[in-house]
């Protein structure tokens, strides 16, 4: 019941005063057909949670001219257009106050089907019975002109003088047209009486909240205003037809068992499809609720008396404020008629439990996920002192048998309704590689998180350079595995560039068109290679050791280095040797203008013959205006230009020399070598090389067997052997040995490490309809389904650190919606897979 300062203005009476109760939504008061409401109480007991039935107030509607000439007989006198009676309470000691209860109240002419006897009720109570209805009669069909509807309606109820006696004035002011013009078929009393049983209370305390003022001498206003907005369910305009079947009144608009609950679809849309509005970066949030709201059982639990298990005094819980905040979202989510709900008294107890989900940053859906299902758990564990439980050895005996007692074990401490229906159990089984031990565990899981294999490995471009001349730089792309060493990256570079027996590469980095360090430790992790590195492969002889290496960097005089830094081998005693090195390797780079048959641009690109290379070697250097410098590592120039017929200081020519090489601005060299072919090596990781590439794809049940397969443990990760006493990488296998009625899986698309984070695109096709595990679970004990179905898919779009989250949810049967923030619209279930799928929601399919 939704209860405001009223907005109309009343002109025959300037002093009347408007007065407002504060109300959460989960009070709204609803009218529903009387008999409706007393099948649904005689069906399922207390549709409130309780097990006594209710006891309804009784109220006579009569005309209001049929009470003194108060306020209300003015008010109708003056105001055609609107609808005034009042609710006069039966007194309880008559009988006839009480008589529904034993035979549905026949014996006061209450027809269900004219629809003359109505009941108050909460929206507890109403979600309850509607939920009853539903099951027990299942769908009903009827034509768009025949379903009814849950539309809110505007009264005012006055407190009158009697306090026994409410007022009530529906004004077409107040409600829209088509609102109004079904109020007065509902609440015509000239022709017949109308009779109304409020089985919420919140007349009773309207009354009483009055009466209460009497007795503290505070001014009496009869006149004074309440605005209350009532939600009416189950009345359409066929109420009219006295000859209507009694069934008919029992038809509940597009009720549909969805998923394991109810959904009702109306004018407007249907129960449960209510978006959720972005309060800040808060689509993380909304992706894993929406999730969560339209998860089978649970839906049911929150939208029932969940709060009677609450447990308030359970240390790891939150003091039942997460399950509390969380069960009145999902009663506003799945109200009829609501529209986007901001969800901020539940941010607002998320941040002040976990600070890291505080403000108005971008979070991960799958963390928020974990924390409230663990939450969740906590605050309505229903084991009140957890006992002291010890694992024991298996000492022999079966699986079946340990599995069995670690499960009970974990009730014993564990036992809530997230227990109930989303935890599992796997297998953990750890080997010593030295003495052999075997240790056998069975743990309990929420969810899994599944790695995607096709995604272990890395994916790098390297620029390979001759030391000859003998052809163009060229990339080269390699996969290396993620956590690999530089061996890795060496050989599958070795097998890619078809290197002969008497070859061997040179790994640097270049930066700034120098080489800032050379690769050699075959140790080295490749995680310190980040995806905007720049790394170039020297092509040489395997004797290269024999001979100096000279770097020769390239550079324009007064300017600053350009292009690639070459590599060339050889015996170096005078200036010229260093020249013709740098020619020999700069070959490849010559542009020829005729005698060729390929053109590039205006110009024919050629490999020099040997003629030509004998013809470079003779020019003279003031022909090409060239200068050669020895520099440092840094490039910085150490001395003199080098004479080319003068010896040189062999004390300083060995090993590793660093040259760098003049151009001038206007030599005949700017015109004879392609200055594109010199320029900067390409990036490790350029997703533009790779837009057009086939997209990576990779099966759900390829993840699974990754997840389950075995694999040493990590160095950060060692397991004290009890065998050998000492701590031992172990080599670690899982099974799936109990699965839950939900299934939750999520797919790790974001990696980590000092150097690289980095997020996964791979497409992962994952069943929809038929998901089947049989061949993935150990144990197999016959008594549970291993088939599931797709329901829900939290999604991210975009890279790491922000991105958008959604959510698909199936609804109503085979329906899928796009759910995105507050908007939500129909899918096509053909589009609902993507590689933006992270986090899988299945439920167990029974056999």
């Amino acid at each position: 019941m939704e209860v405001s300062p009223s907005s109309s203005e009343d002109t025959s009476d300037t002093s009347q005063q408007q007065c407002s109760f504060s109300i959460s939504d989960n009070h709204r008061l609803y009218l529903v057909p009387f008999r409706w409401w007393k099948e649904a109480e005689g069906g399922c007991g207390d549709p409130d949670g309780g097990t006594k039935k209710k006891r309804g107030v009784l109220y006579d509607a009569l005309p209001a001219s049929s009470l003194y000439a108060g306020p209300m007989k003015i008010l109708n006198s003056i105001f055609k257009s609107d609808l005034a009676f009042n609710l006069i309470k039966k007194e309880e000691e008559d009988d006839d106050n009480y008589v529904s209860e034993n035979n549905g109240g026949e014996d006061r002419d209450i027809n269900g089907v004219s629809g003359r006897n109505y009941a108050l009720v909460s929206a507890d109570m109403w979600l309850e019975a509607l939920k009853w209805h539903s099951e027990s009669k299942g769908t009903v069909k009827a034509s768009e002109d025949d379903m009814t509807d849950v539309y809110p309606l505007q009264l005012k109820l006055s407190i009158l003088q009697d306090t026994n006696t409410l007022g009530v004035r529906i004004s077409k002011k107040d409600n829209a047209v088509e609102c109004f013009r079904r109020a007065c078929k509902i609440f015509s009393i000239e022709s017949e009486v109308l009779y109304i049983w409020d089985f919420s209370g919140q007349t009773a305390n309207f009354l009483l909240n009055d009466n209460s003022k009497n007795t503290k001498d505070v001014p009496r206003q009869p006149e004074q205003d309440i605005l209350l907005e009532l939600q009416v369910y189950g009345l359409s305009d066929l109420i009219k037809n006295k000859d209507m079947k009694k069934d008919d009144v029992n038809v509940i608009k597009g009720s549909l068992k969805m998923n394991g609950c109810m959904s009702m679809r109306s004018e407007k849309g249907s129960l449960g499809l209510t978006g959720l509005q972005n309060l800040g970066n808060t689509c993380f949030m909304n992706s894993s609720l929406q999730c969560l709201a339209h998860t089978p059982k649970l839906v049911d639990y929150f939208l029932g008396d969940h709060r009677k298990e609450i447990n308030h005094d359970n240390p790891l819980g939150m003091n039942g404020e997460i399950a509390m905040a969380f069960g009145d979202l999902l009663k506003t989510l799945w109200a009829p008629g609501a529209t986007a709900v901001p969800p901020r008294t539940f941010k607002s107890k998320l941040a002040h439990f976990a600070p890291q989900f505080s403000g108005f940053n971008q979070h991960d859906s799958q963390e928020l996920l974990a924390f409230l299902l663990d939450g969740l758990h906590e605050d309505l564990n229903r084991v009140k002192c957890k006992p002291y439980v010890e694992a024991k050895d298996g000492d022999g005996r079966a699986d079946e048998d340990i599995a069995d007692e670690y499960w009970q074990n974990h009730l014993a401490r564990n036992d809530s309704i997230i227990v109930d229906v989303c935890q599992g159990q796997y297998r953990s089984t750890l080997v010593c590689p030295i003495c052999r031990k075997v240790s056998v565990t069975f743990d309990p899981f929420m969810y899994l998180s599944l790695p995607l294999p096709s995604t272990s490995l890395r994916t790098m471009t390297l620029t390979v350079v001759s030391t000859d001349g003998s052809a163009h730089p060229n990339p080269v792309t390699v996969s290396v595995p993620k956590q690999g060493k530089f061996e890795d990256l060496v050989n599958d570079l070795r097998n890619k560039c078809s290197l002969g027996n008497h070859q061997t590469l040179m790994v640097a980095e270049v930066y700034n068109n120098h080489i800032i360090r050379f690769l050699g430790d075959p140790t080295d992790s490749l995680s310190l290679i980040r995806d905007d590195d720049r790394l170039v492969a020297y092509k040489l002889q395997k004797d290269y050791h024999k001979f100096s290496q000279i770097v020769f960097v390239h550079q324009q005089i007064e300017r600053h280095a350009f292009g690639l830094p070459l590599v060339a081998c050889g015996e170096v005693v005078k200036g010229h040797d260093i020249r013709d090195l740098y020619f020999k390797v700069l070959k490849a780079f010559t542009i020829k203008a005729k005698n060729s048959s390929t053109e590039n641009n205006g110009n024919t690109v050629t490999m020099p013959t040997e003629d030509e290379d004998e013809e470079t070697k003779n020019e003279s250097c003031s022909d090409y205006e060239i200068k050669f410098y020895l520099s440092d590592d840094n490039g910085n120039v150490k001395g003199c230009e080098i004479v080319m017929d003068e010896l040189l200081n062999s004390s300083g020519l060995t090993g590793r020399v660093n040259i760098v090489v003049c151009w001038s601005d206007k030599n005949k060299m700017v015109e004879e070598y392609d200055q594109r072919l010199l320029r900067s090596p390409v990036e490790i990781y350029k997703p533009a090389l790779f837009s057009k590439r086939p997209q990576e794809s990779i099966s759900l049940y390829k993840c699974l067997e990754a997840f389950l397969k075995e694999e040493p443990l990590g160095p950060e990760d060692m397991w004290y052997c009890p065998g050998c006493k000492k701590h031992r990488q172990a080599s670690k296998k899982l099974d799936l040995w109990r699965l839950p009625e939900i299934l939750v899986i999520h797919l790790k698309r974001f990696s980590y490490s000092r150097f690289l984070k980095n997020k996964l695109e791979t497409y992962v096709d994952f069943p929809i309809h038929d998901l089947d595990l049989s061949t993935f679970v150990a144990y197999s004990n016959g008594r549970s389904s291993h088939r599931y179905m797709l329901y829900a898919i939290s999604n991210h779009y975009g890279s790491m650190g922000g991105g958008h989250y959604t959510a698909f949810i199936r609804h109503d049967g085979d329906r899928w919606y796009d759910f995105d923030d507050s908007h939500v619209s129909p899918i096509d279930e053909d589009r609902i897979k993507t590689s933006a799928a992270y986090v899988l929601f299945y439920r167990r399919l029974e056999e």
